[in-house]
């Protein structure tokens, strides 16, 4: 089988957006496919996030050499489809050439801080919260604001991440497969 016949599915969010909810329910919905989720890697990258997004945030500066090993692995082993939570979508030279469709789940910010504050803080004192709340407002919110400037208008399709997980899937889905 070749490249060709292999579908790379980039799925891209904000924090708490929904991208590994997707990603893995595509997963159930996309036969013969395999997930590859970005923070399952210890990537070499820039150790003071704040200063790489005032500089630019050049997504070039992040070393996804283990991440492209395990794409090319996948290649080898005759996948339909393979589903990447990836935060970069085309952005990044190394892999912009494996991705076929990227996809861009736009949840409102503060829907997706609250997703992630539950996610991340379930057994968390009321302090950590608090600390990751003032982090939030006085610098990672750029971040945020920088996803949706850079990733969400170089994504070949847009979902509104305010619907439910299923419906997003199938919107996906059926692109997917309209595509294919």
């Amino acid at each position: 089988m070749t490249r060709k016949s292999t579908m790379v599915i980039a799925i891209a969010s904000v924090s708490g957006g929904g991208k590994t909810t997707i990603a893995s329910c595509l997963k159930g919905k996309l036969p013969n496919s395999k997930t590859i989720y970005f923070d399952d890697y210890d990537i070499d990258g820039p150790k003071d996030i704040i200063k790489w997004i005032d500089n630019g945030c050049n997504p070039d500066d992040w070393d996804l050499s283990p991440l492209i090993r395990d794409i090319k692995q996948l290649f080898a082993e005759s996948r339909d489809y393979i589903i990447l939570d990836f935060p970069f979508a085309y952005l990044h030279s190394n892999t912009s050439n494996f991705i076929d469709f990227a996809v861009f789940i736009d949840t409102p910010l503060d829907i997706a801080l609250a997703r992630r504050i539950n996610r991340d803080f379930k057994s968390g004192s009321a302090q950590d919260i608090i600390l990751d709340l003032d982090n939030y407002v006085a610098k990672g919110r750029r971040g945020y604001l920088n996803m949706l400037d850079t990733t969400k208008p170089n994504s070949d399709l847009i979902v509104d991440g305010t619907l439910p997980t299923f419906e997003v899937a199938d919107i996906i889905t059926r692109e997917v497969v309209n595509i294919g």
